[in-house]
């Protein structure tokens, strides 16, 4: 038996990157599994990809509060009820003081800030005792990298919201905790083409003391720990899955001799 056996996930933006990972070894592990995406046509690729007989896809807008009452009701009419949630859908973009467009600052906030909120309350009251909340952070929340103050004010804001999320759910007997990514491959990067990617990469790199990117499974194994019966005592808690970026930057290549 898995670790998840006989719990249902509710996995927001589950279609690509690490919510299709986790997806992935949530069945793995035993789960059945509710996915959400912008887009039909991925969303059903992610499906058939994954196990059709034990995941659904729903159709949402992370900024819809509707969507989110319509994913929740799905898992429930699937499979009964909920154990997990992973409010995993956000989106990035540059928001440099100065040319900001403010139409775009706004969907940042709505996407990463209020669809984490609207998915945990319509999730809550089909939340069983001893479910597992997760957000999902990052380490821009705290870096000061230019031209992110929306994403970086979004992440923040999930990090702030996750304590009080705890001290609502825990009389329930329901967890909340929040994992914290560093720079990972997935498909946030957008459309950058291989050359100017590699390039990127290698800049990245040298911000990281691993001296390298993460990949969306090592944050999917980090969301099955919080998940699980593995981390029933842990709640509140940030975990960084980000080499090391933002607990040692002074640790990076960019200043340590290799």
């Amino acid at each position: 038996m898995g670790k998840l056996a006989g719990k249902v996930a509710l996995i927001t933006g589950g279609s690509s990157g690490i919510g299709f990972s986790t997806a992935q070894l949530f069945l793995d592990e035993g789960a059945k599994v509710v996915i959400t995406g912008r887009n039909p046509d991925n969303l059903k690729k992610a499906v058939e990809a994954l196990d059709p007989a034990n995941s659904i896809g729903v159709v949402s807008d992370a900024s819809d509060p509707g969507s989110a009452e319509k994913a929740a009701a799905a898992a429930v009419e699937a499979f009964g009820g909920l154990d997990i949630v992973f409010a995993n859908a956000g989106i990035s973009g540059s928001t440099p003081l100065g040319s900001t467009d403010p139409s775009l600052f706004k969907r940042i906030l709505d996407i990463n800030v209020a669809g984490v909120f609207f998915t945990i309350q319509a999730a809550s009251p089909h939340l069983r005792e001893g479910g597992s909340v997760i957000l999902n952070g990052s380490v821009l929340a705290k870096a000061g990298s230019p031209g992110y103050a929306a994403y970086a004010a979004s992440k923040g804001a999930v990090t702030s919201m996750a304590r009080v999320l705890v001290s609502e759910l825990a009389p329930r007997g329901i967890r909340v905790n929040t994992v914290v990514p560093g720079a990972t491959r997935t498909p946030i990067w957008g459309d950058t083409a291989a050359p100017a990617f590699n390039q990127l990469e290698d800049y990245l790199k040298r911000s990281i003391p691993l001296n390298r990117m993460g990949e969306p499974i090592e944050l999917a194994n980090t969301v099955l720990f919080l998940a699980s019966d593995d981390s029933s005592f842990v709640n509140g808690a940030e975990i960084s899955v980000d080499g090391g970026s933002g607990s040692s930057p002074m640790g990076t290549p960019l200043h340590v001799q290799r």
